[in-house]
């Protein structure tokens, strides 16, 4: 249980980075990410991968800068083709961006999962670490488990109805959420509206149709 308070401690951080950076970014209040509750499990699964591979390194700045960017870029990488797969959609693109790996992770991000990851285990795992290890009560650890495993469910569910609702207002569709799809989605539900304003430049991909 320990470690899942981590995990979800850190999850919650990364929503935080997130809403803060891309809400200055738009110049607006942006609720990032895919699930309803305030956390990132990317974050979070990025920040474990750290302290499990690299908490004996905390004064070799270097290897800590460049583990952290290789360990974060290959999750956010896997993440994003994982996501891809499952919704047929591509939830962020870095292709306009000078360095990149095929849209899904750029060098300016990578760098900054590098600072990120000497922060995290210089001053923040340390201190976060100490009141954790404090935490005796599993049954605090069990409701959030649940409460976390309901959102992905339906937070799950409801970024399979966004891909419905394309095919539904325009079957032959050319992978861009127009304006006016964009539009109508919103205006069908405001938790679709909310995902969408979360990830902008989402792309629906085509489906392959077999010719019978």
């Amino acid at each position: 249980m320990y470690y899942f308070y981590l995990f979800f401690i850190y999850s919650i951080i990364g929503w935080v980075i997130e809403m803060f950076y891309t809400s200055y970014m738009n110049k607006k209040i942006v609720n990032r990410g895919f699930l309803l509750g305030p956390y990132c499990p990317i974050y979070g699964t990025g920040a474990m991968a750290i302290i499990f591979t690299l908490k004996g390194y905390e004064n070799n700045l270097i290897t800590l800068f460049v583990m952290s960017l290789i360990l974060c870029s290959i999750i956010e990488y896997i993440t994003s083709y994982l996501m891809e797969k499952l919704f047929n959609a591509r939830w962020w693109d870095y292709t306009n961006f000078k360095y990149h790996i095929n849209g899904r992770v750029c060098l300016l991000n990578s760098i900054l999962f590098g600072l990120l990851g000497i922060l995290l285990i210089k001053f923040m795992h340390p201190f976060i670490n100490n009141y954790v290890a404090l935490i005796n009560n599993n049954i605090i650890g069990y409701i959030l488990i649940l409460i976390f495993i309901t959102d992905i469910i339906i937070s799950f569910s409801i970024i399979s109805r966004l891909r419905f609702t394309v095919d539904a207002i325009k079957k032959d569709y050319t992978g861009e959420i127009t304006e006016k799809i964009r539009h109508v989605i919103c205006e069908k539900s405001k938790v679709l509206k909310r995902l969408i304003d979360a990830f902008p430049n989402t792309r629906i991909l085509k489906t392959k149709r077999s010719n019978k």
